[in-house]
């Protein structure tokens, strides 16, 4: 028996529309794809130029088209182009306003490609700039971090493992590891950008285009350094999204250790450094208290850029070739993560410029603390002592100090020479500067080898800035 009442078949007007409105909502992705409309245009353009190069449209016809897309370039900037949700996308919505000011010449564009090959070379392109941009503010955070460094050279901090006090370093030294960080990231960035650096129009739908086009002169005219090998792996292939989502994800995660360093360095508990105010709430309860939102902030969206590469893999992991429309979600996550990484760096480099470090608290924590105990030892391996025997006697003296609630400083030379006889009176000398001028190895603490790390690093932000 037939259910007459209900309403949801497909004989219903008011259901099939909307299951049709639905349908289309669903689908459309000019939301978030519209940001692209740069490289959309630019790439329609050359392929018009191409076109009319090789003979397949005539020079009047390329003329209107390129007329036209440029004035709807202005519309845009302008914010007086007429977007329509219904025609889906960046792509459809350009090519329907051209229809609108130029006519039936429109039609002529898309000749010889297809909306397969036309996004992802807007997406690559997209990248290209994306990776640029994000190289240049890890220059500026490096350039942050390498300024603060230089102007407190002479401030010590003791280094930590597993959070425990373990040895006296610059904190030069300590800042410039994450320099060093941050310079590896920028090459995982470049690579990236290498890899988005392929033109992919041409492959058509997924075999190709049969029109004697040429590859090379549109890869010239959009500043691509090379054309795909493969049409079926160039309209499906969206390895070069990963490689920038990947990047990010290891650059996020550089940033939320800095934060993390910050947040608990401006604790009361450390008092390692004030972060700038502007940088800093305040609690909507207790008067008292400066938090280090910002800080937070940073080490929490590590988490979504972590996400959206998972959320790439996820959807990639199971394609067929070729295209498929599951790589419509290549976007949304790769924007969010290139919007998300260029506010952190920026961010970062605001709260390092502006962290006022505490040389006298940090000097303190070391001096007061076990971190010499490794000098020590090394002490008596200079005098011909095997180090694990020096290791013991060491750590026995460490224990007596921790029972007594005193450190190496207060150790008198009867002390030192109770526990071995190897010990001589200039063991006293022994102190948290001794202790990092001794480490006088390339990538050590001492300050001839920091001042020659800084000015390695200045050479290399110069050499980067050309």
């Amino acid at each position: 028996m037939t259910n007459d009442s209900h309403s949801n078949d497909a004989s219903d007007p008011a259901a099939s529309a909307r299951g049709a409105e639905l349908a289309s909502d669903y689908t459309v992705s000019l939301h978030y794809d519209q940001r692209m409309y740069r490289q959309d245009i630019a790439g329609s353009i050359a392929h018009a130029r191409m076109l009319s190069k090789q003979g397949i449209i005539g020079e009047e016809e390329v003329g209107q088209i390129i007329d036209g897309l440029e004035k709807i370039r202005v519309e845009i900037e302008s914010g007086d182009f007429p977007w329509k949700p219904e025609l889906e996308d960046i792509h459809m919505n350009v090519e329907s306003r051209l229809f609108e000011l130029i006519g039936d010449v429109a039609g002529r564009l898309h000749t010889a490609r297809s909306r397969n090959d036309q996004v992802s070379t807007d997406t690559r392109l997209y990248m290209m700039q994306a990776c640029k941009d994000t190289i240049g503010a890890l220059r500026a955070l490096q350039g942050a971090l390498v300024g603060v460094a230089q102007a407190n050279f002479t401030a010590v901090v003791p280094g930590y493992t597993h959070l425990q006090r373990a040895q006296p370093v610059l904190l030069a030294h300590h800042l410039l590891a994450y320099f060093e960080m941050f310079d590896r990231d920028a090459t995982r960035f470049a690579a990236a950008q290498a890899s988005a650096d392929v033109l992919t129009l041409g492959n058509g739908a997924m075999a190709g285009v049969p029109y004697p086009i040429d590859r090379e002169f549109v890869a010239k005219e959009l500043g691509f350094s090379r054309v795909t090998a493969n049409s079926m792996d160039g309209v499906s292939d969206r390895d070069f999204a990963l490689d920038y989502l990947s990047a990010a994800a290891i650059s996020a995660m550089h940033l939320s250790r800095l934060a993390e360093e910050f947040v608990i360095w401006s604790s009361e508990e450390f008092g390692f450094l004030a972060l700038p105010e502007n940088y800093t709430t305040g609690s909507s309860i207790m008067p008292q208290k400066r938090n280090p939102d910002f800080a937070e902030l940073a080490r929490g969206k590590t988490g979504r850029v972590y996400g959206n590469l998972f959320a790439m893999l996820t959807t990639l992991k199971g394609l067929p070739l070729t295209y498929n429309r599951d790589l419509q979600e290549d976007k949304e996550g790769l924007f969010d993560s290139v919007d998300t990484l260029l506010a952190t760096l920026d961010v970062s480099a605001g709260m390092v410029e502006g962290a006022n470090f505490k040389a006298d608290r940090m000097r303190g924590a070391a001096e007061s603390s076990y971190v010499l105990a490794t000098d020590i030892a090394d002490y008596l391996v200079g005098k011909g002592m095997p180090f694990r025997e020096a290791y013991v006697i060491v750590s026995a003296l460490s224990d007596r100090l921790i029972d007594s609630g005193r450190f190496f400083k207060d150790l008198s030379f009867d002390e030192y020479s109770a526990a071995s006889t190897l010990f001589e009176r200039d063991v006293t000398d022994i102190g948290v500067d001794s202790s990092i001028a001794s480490r006088d190895v390339h990538g050590g603490t001492a300050p001839g080898r920091v001042k020659a790390a800084l000015e390695e690093a200045k050479r290399r932000l110069k050499e980067d800035g050309k």
